[in-house]
């Protein structure tokens, strides 16, 4: 082996100087970020908002349960395009093993010392759910104690000088009062002895007194928001006075000119007091058609607007309808009209019964259009080349008083027709020998249920049923539609186009059931 090899690195000065000037430059590195972290640590990030940074700086402390857990890395204003209110976001570089912290954890800037050296203290909360990294504090959770640099900015140069006159002037002003100030003790003695019972009162618990001071408090945090605003309020009064102070000259000649003034007055009020008591009475009565004219203001003046053109148009109708009105009291004035128009009351009297019994058949039922359609239908069975009648004739049962043979009273059995079983034996009796009869079904006409009997009333085996056989079928009847055809085939679009439009009570109504049931179009028998 070559030792001249092995003597190299420490033959070599150069080499060993740049090894030393590494090395102090990692440890000057690391000296100078030390408040920031150490390098290539694993950090828990995340942010706060506060009310204003109160001094904090970069690399200032955070600290929780008193404990230092990391760094203030950044601070940045942040302005809340909502409101305007301007905040601080204070990021924050804290160890591993310190979060993650609750979403409830509430932090507070406290001094080290009096000499203003900040730190941020976190209060960690209760809550199960944990602040993500790079997730936020609120300001919500942040307090604002007061700091001890405040409370020495209130003593500045002109408070000094202030207080310092106050204490000059209060000793001369008690140095020359000394037996006055005696016997004015003196004579608080009864006051004092008086007061020993109220200020008993005032400490009882019952009088609540405690509350009054924090009361206080919380009256004086929500008036310290609009301090500064206070501050100017009296700023500008003070700016208002001062240029109400500069029109004295001006005031005085007014006040001058008012002895003149008040003695015409006191001449002409009498006069003017109806006036004045009507025009009150009159804005009284205007009241409400001020309140409806803020709601009809806009239609009113577009009727205005609209009127205005229509307007000059109506002149020319003005005088046709002369005319017209004149043509109107000769056709009014002959005697013949009377008698017309008396005949034609006493035929309405006549047929107003008729028309409120037949109209629910209607209105209420759809019976008069199911009428004409079943007509319709009846000659509408397709044979290829024609139609033909769709009715098939069914054979009354037989049996006594039957349907199909005279009678000498209504069917009520017994039947005389038997079931067939498959075998061919002779079943059963069908009980089909039962006169089923409602001459005057229910369809909602005066005096009657709202109901739709005519059509689906259900037959009653065995039993002979002749009138109204239940109310509670409710209004349950077919309904007749446009783009259906009479076998419930939908029309094409270009025949619906053809058809008239459906004005405001075109087309049937539709059919309900008393119970709250949706229309239906099955029906019984319609």
């Amino acid at each position: 082996m070559n030792p001249r090899r092995r003597s190299s690195l420490a033959a070599s000065p150069l080499l060993i100087g740049a090894l030393t000037v590494l090395i102090a430059s990692v440890a000057v590195y690391i000296s100078y970020n030390a408040n920031n972290g150490l390098p290539f640590t694993p950090t828990y990030d995340i942010k706060a908002e506060l009310p204003e940074a109160s001094g904090l700086e970069n690399g200032n402390q955070v600290r929780l349960a008193g404990k230092r857990v990391g760094v203030v890395s950044a601070l940045t204003p942040h302005q809340d395009p909502a409101t305007g209110r301007v905040t601080a976001i204070i990021s924050l570089k804290l160890e591993k093993h310190a979060g993650p912290l609750p979403v409830d954890t509430s932090m507070l800037v406290e001094s080290v010392s009096t000499i203003g050296l900040k730190y941020l203290e976190l209060t960690r909360g209760h809550s199960l759910k944990m602040i993500p990294e790079g997730g936020t504090i609120p300001v919500s959770h942040s307090h604002e104690p007061v700091q001890i640099q405040d409370f020495f900015n209130i003593f500045d140069k002109r408070t000094r000088i202030a207080i310092e006159q106050n204490t000059n002037t209060f000793g001369d002003a008690f140095a020359g009062r000394g037996p006055g100030l005696n016997e004015a003790f003196h004579t608080l003695r009864p006051l004092v002895n008086n007061a020993v019972p109220v200020l008993h009162n005032l400490a009882s618990p019952q009088t609540g007194f405690g509350q009054l001071f924090v009361a206080l408090d919380k009256a004086a945090k929500q008036v310290a928001p609009v301090a500064e605003t206070q501050a100017n309020m009296f700023v500008e009064l003070d700016t208002f006075f001062t240029a109400f102070a500069g029109a004295s000259t001006s005031l005085e000649r007014t006040i001058e000119g008012g002895p003149a003034a008040l003695r015409q007055a006191i001449h002409s009020l009498p006069y003017e007091e109806p006036l004045i008591e009507k025009t009150a009475e009159f804005i009284h009565l205007l009241r409400p058609s001020a309140h409806i004219l803020r709601t009809t203001a806009a239609p009113f003046g577009h009727a205005f607007e609209v009127g205005a053109v229509n307007l000059r148009a109506a002149v020319a109708l003005n005088k046709q309808l002369a005319s017209a009105l004149h043509a109107f009291q000769v056709f009014a004035e002959d005697p013949v009209v009377g008698l017309g128009l008396e005949e034609f009351t006493r035929t309405a009297q006549l047929g107003t019964p008729l028309l409120e019994g037949l109209a629910p058949a209607q209105t209420t039922c759809n019976y008069v259009t199911l009428a004409f359609r079943n007509v319709a239908n009846l000659l509408a069975e397709s044979v290829g080349v024609g139609t033909l009648a769709r009715a098939v004739p069914i054979l009354s049962p037989s049996g006594t008083n039957a349907e199909g043979l005279p009678a000498s009273a209504p069917a009520d059995g017994p039947s005389k027709d038997f079931e067939r079983t498959p075998t061919g034996a002779v079943g059963k009796e069908i009980p089909d020998n039962h006169l089923h009869y409602n001459p005057y079904p229910y369809v909602g006409g005066p005096g009657q249920p709202v109901e739709c009997e005519a059509g689906n009333m259900s037959y009653l085996e065995g039993k002979t049923v002749i009138g109204n056989t239940s109310t509670t079928l409710g209004t349950l009847h077919d309904v007749t539609k446009r783009n259906e055809s009479l076998f419930g085939e939908k029309y094409p679009a270009s025949t619906l186009s053809s058809f008239p439009k459906e004005g405001p009570t075109a087309g049937a109504g539709k059919g309900t059931s008393k119970s709250g049931g949706k229309s239906t179009s099955k029906g019984k028998g319609q």
